[in-house]
C-alpha cells in the first residue's frame, strides 16, 4: 500500500467552496483501479491549509492510472485553482504502525 499526502495552500477566503467541490471532486479519485481511500483535513492553526491523504494499492495507480485518466482532468478543472502555492505531492510507504490494543 502506498501513501498519497499533500498539503493543500487553499487561497484564503475560499475554504468553504474548496470544500463543497473537493466533496464533489472524490467520485473521480474514487472510481480508479488500485483507490483505497482518501480524507481531507483542515489544519487548526491556519484554516486555509489542509492536508490531502490518499490510500493507493501501489504507486502506478495513482502517478499513471489516475493522473493520466480523464477523471483526473476533471478533478483538476475543480480543484487546482485553489492552491497557492501548487502543492507538492509524495508518496510513502509503511515502515512501522503500532495500533492501542485496548
Amino acid at each position: 500500500m502506498i501513501l498519497e499526502v499533500a498539503i493543500l495552500n487553499v487561497k484564503p477566503g475560499q475554504e468553504k467552496q474548496f470544500e463543497i467541490d473537493f466533496a464533489i471532486a472524490g467520485q473521480f479519485i474514487s472510481s480508479i483501479k488500485g483507490y483505497v481511500k482518501h480524507s481531507l483535513s483542515h489544519c487548526i492553526e491556519q484554516k486555509n491549509k489542509y492536508i490531502l491523504l490518499v490510500d493507493w494499492e501501489n504507486l502506478e495507480d495513482h502517478t499513471v492510472g489516475f493522473r493520466q485518466s480523464t477523471q483526473y482532468l476533471e478533478w483538476k478543472k475543480l480543484l487546482h485553482h485553489y492552491y497557492d502555492p501548487f502543492p507538492t505531492v509524495e508518496h510513502y510507504e509503511l515502515t512501522i504502525e503500532n495500533k492501542n490494543n485496548r
